[in-house]
């Protein structure tokens, strides 16, 4: 993947913001910020494949049995299919059907076509 101008720096400030929220104890702005970092990095393999190990992680620490679960053949798949195909917006989570696209986030959309 090439990434647009832009998008992997888009990328690393929601991972960075993820970090921050864990360390504050806010699950929630944590996951929401390592879903739009899956949003971003999708296209690249290890991106992809490190959104879905912090989201493993993330469920973890919740004992979120589903999201360790689930994140397992999604961290697979990043490394074996980010470079063929991924349904674009797919926020990543265990509770999201792996293979539907969504609605990329207004301020996401300027890395999109």
């Amino acid at each position: 993947m090439s990434w647009k101008p832009g998008q992997k720096a888009a990328f690393g400030r929601e991972i960075n913001a993820a970090t921050i929220a864990q360390a504050q104890g806010d699950a929630q702005a944590e996951f929401a910020h390592l879903e739009r970092a899956h949003v971003l990095g999708q296209r690249s393999t290890l991106a992809h494949t490190f959104a879905h190990w912090r989201m493993f992680r993330f469920g973890l620490r919740q004992r979120d049995r589903r999201e360790v679960i689930g994140q397992l053949p999604r961290m697979l798949a990043a490394l074996t299919k980010s470079k063929i195909w991924v349904p674009v917006g797919n926020t990543g989570g265990a509770r999201v059907n792996p293979f539907r696209s969504m609605p990329v986030a207004g301020d996401l959309r300027i890395y999109f076509d």
